[in-house]
């Protein structure tokens, strides 16, 4: 079995499900984008979910990936940071208790939360996203030994706005003979940093994961399969998830279409990173890129059926079969 090492921001996710827009108009959320937020403004979009009823999970992309990577088998390692306090050790433990090796380093602020909003028919997700300690993480903190024996290394996008810090990795992670995939994560990241996601993709990423609206700010092409040609011509390997629609996946002169696996969505908070961590595992196993696709998409269908990211228990032994099963046929 093959290796991944990630590396993002350590944050606790606040999940509540929204009655209406008045929170997000209220706090200046614009509905599906990630806004950073200060101490006290996080505090505050806190305090005002409290009564709406809310569901903590250790989350943040990169983790999500490596914890559901970890599930399927695979040797699993996951860098960041996290503050003194409860929900650091909350997210500590969670990792380890799905198999993950943890190189967690304390950071000088309270440990990173993020408020997920969940809105409207379609289980639209806003992000407000208090980094606190995940901040602290810096290319000081990186060693070279932390990368070797590892075949992949997943990044998050998120981490952009630490670009000396995401440098440091890619050339860590390819001087120790990584596959590295990037999660591009969200189009208002993408749209702020698109001359250093360009650079890190020309020059490092074998494999990009873009959902539609990150892949047109990414590549200034407005159909989703411009943006995926335009992004394959640059690494290994493109993903561009198009919702219910699926996703396209292309690599050289191959490119297919995957469908959206049914689902009955009730929040698709998860749903990329789960996509990823299947597609990936999919690839360490020798499959061909149609598979890795129809494996991220199998994956996907049973997170956005549960609130958060955590799949439960009969949903990933149904997931595993149907993986197994799709898979032996493409050993054969």
């Amino acid at each position: 079995m093959k290796s991944i090492l990630g590396i993002g921001n350590a944050l606790t996710d606040i999940l509540a499900v929204l009655p209406d827009d008045g929170l997000l108009n209220q706090y200046h959320l614009p509905k599906g984008s990630m806004q950073h937020v200060d101490m006290e403004t996080g505090d505050k979009i806190w305090s005002a979910l409290k009564p709406l009823g809310v569901k903590y999970v250790a989350g943040g992309s990169a983790a999500n990936t490596i914890v559901c990577s970890a599930i399927f088998g695979m040797e699993a390692s996951f860098i960041g940071k996290i503050g003194d306090d409860e929900l650091g050790l909350l997210f500590k433990s969670d990792q380890e208790q799905y198999g993950v090796k943890t190189m967690l380093f304390k950071g000088r602020h309270s440990s990173g939360r993020s408020m997920v909003f969940v809105s409207g028919g379609n289980a639209e997700r806003t992000f407000a996203v208090y980094l606190g300690a995940a901040l602290d993480l810096v290319p000081e903190d990186l060693k070279p030994e932390y990368f070797v024996g590892y075949d992949y290394f997943h990044i998050e996008g998120y981490l952009v706005q630490n670009q000396a810090l995401i440098r440091r990795a890619v050339e860590l992670a390819k001087a120790a003979g990584c596959i590295i995939s990037l999660d591009m994560a969200s189009y208002n990241v993408v749209e702020s940093n698109n001359a250093f996601l360009h650079d890190i993709v020309d020059n490092y990423v074998d494999i990009v994961f873009a959902n539609d609206t990150e892949a047109r700010a990414f590549t200034k092409e407005t159909d989703p399969e411009a943006a995926l040609d335009d992004i394959s011509g640059r690494c290994g390997i493109a993903v561009v998830k198009v919702g219910k629609d699926g996703s396209w996946v292309k690599s050289g002169s191959e490119k297919y279409c995957i469908p959206a696996w049914p689902a009955a969505t009730i929040d698709a908070t998860g749903a990329g990173d789960t996509y990823a961590a299947g597609f990936l595992y999919a690839h360490s196993e020798g499959m061909p890129l149609k598979v890795c696709g129809e494996v991220g998409s199998i994956i996907a269908a049973k997170v956005v059926e549960v609130i958060g990211t955590k799949i439960d228990i009969p949903r990933w032994r149904d997931a595993k079969m149907e993986i197994r099963a799709l898979m032996s046929e493409n050993r054969r």
